[in-house]
């Protein structure tokens, strides 16, 4: 059997889950009429401390939206970590839908400090810079190895940009990892931020969607995004009810996928070759450095049946999730053994 830690998106629904969504009540989602989306979108607005949230199919969706929402034309800028979603995998979509100027902060672990972000800001009322006008967060951070933002740190980007007027948004794909992993409520990681948003295809376990969150005035513009872009649906009861279920359900043991991640790492760091500090590993993402990182992946599920993915010449990444379990971990560090000292 696959060893699968290619991505948390690889998680099945479980047969409990999948009953719950046979068994949904539906409507027509389109005219607001599915009781089990309007539930979803209430739950998911009081978690995250919003008047109003959307459902959409998925989480790329909500940044693009979320985006939207907030960049002008004509020159706004868009100020992100390099290692971003937006920036890494949705395919230049800031740029052609909302015509956003990316401007890269960088900083370690996916996270930058308010410092790096004041000094990153163009020079306002200056005709030959782009517009400041959008802060992006990623919680946790993806590519930089599923890190949680300090909650002082966060607070202090928040402040920066609150003091120069900009707009800001919250990439909650794995905001729940987040909320498991610090203690700190949804509601506290989503304050001050006007758009946020929680994904269900992740950890969560469920098949597909997401929810934007934020105002009523930009949930109702967010809509008409929504319908312009395909992303209005009929009875979309039967997945939201998926995600009532992981709300349920698949929080708390995010934990479990925390703590397989550890025990992945503590193995992976103890073989020849392998770049890792497991303490860096924080939530179910482990990301590491060998070399010829595509060879190592491909043995590793050609010869072993344990897949991880690469994401460069010599850095690969391995995401627990709710179908690995912690012999699934095990397997997978054997078999990187074996790969490294064939």
């Amino acid at each position: 059997m696959l060893v699968n830690l290619h991505s948390d998106t690889q998680t099945k629904p479980v047969e409990a889950m999948r009953a719950a969504m046979a068994s949904a009540e539906v409507g027509d989602e389109q005219r607001r009429e599915d009781p089990t989306v309007t539930m979803l979108c209430e739950r998911v607005a009081a978690l995250l401390g919003k008047p109003a949230a959307v459902f959409l199919p998925s989480g790329t969706m909500c940044n693009a939206i979320g985006v939207r929402l907030h960049i002008r034309p004509g020159g706004d800028a868009l100020h992100l970590h390099p290692s971003s979603h937006p920036m890494m995998a949705e395919g230049g979509g800031p740029a052609a839908l909302s015509g956003a100027v990316l401007a890269p902060v960088d900083g370690q672990g996916g996270m930058f400090t308010p410092e790096a972000l004041e000094a990153a800001l163009f020079q306002p009322g200056n005709r030959y810079h782009p517009r400041s006008r959008l802060v992006a967060v990623e919680q946790t951070t993806n590519l930089a190895g599923g890190r949680v933002w300090p909650h002082d740190q966060l607070r202090g980007v928040l402040d920066v940009a609150a003091r120069h007027g900009l707009r800001t948004h919250l990439d909650g794909a794995r905001l729940m990892n987040a909320v498991v992993a610090s203690g700190v409520p949804a509601q506290e990681w989503a304050r001050g931020f006007d758009t946020a948003w929680v994904d269900f295809s992740k950890g969560l376990g469920a098949p597909l969607g997401a929810v934007l969150a934020g105002s009523e005035e930009l949930i109702e513009e967010a809509w008409r995004y929504k319908q312009m872009t395909g992303g209005a649906m009929r009875q979309a009861g039967i997945v939201a009810a998926g995600a009532l279920w992981a709300l349920d359900h698949h929080v708390d043991r995010l934990a479990e996928d925390h703590a397989n991640a550890r025990a992945l790492a503590d193995g992976l760091a103890g073989l020849p070759g392998v770049t890792l500090d497991p303490a860096t590993v924080e939530t179910n993402i482990v990301v590491f450095r060998l070399p010829d990182a595509g060879r190592f992946c491909a043995r590793l599920e050609a010869e072993h049946g344990v897949r991880m993915g690469a994401l460069g010449p010599d850095l690969v990444r391995a995401v627990t999730h709710l179908d690995v379990d912690t012999t699934g971990v095990h397997r997978a560090v054997d078999a990187a053994a074996k790969v490294l000292a064939g």
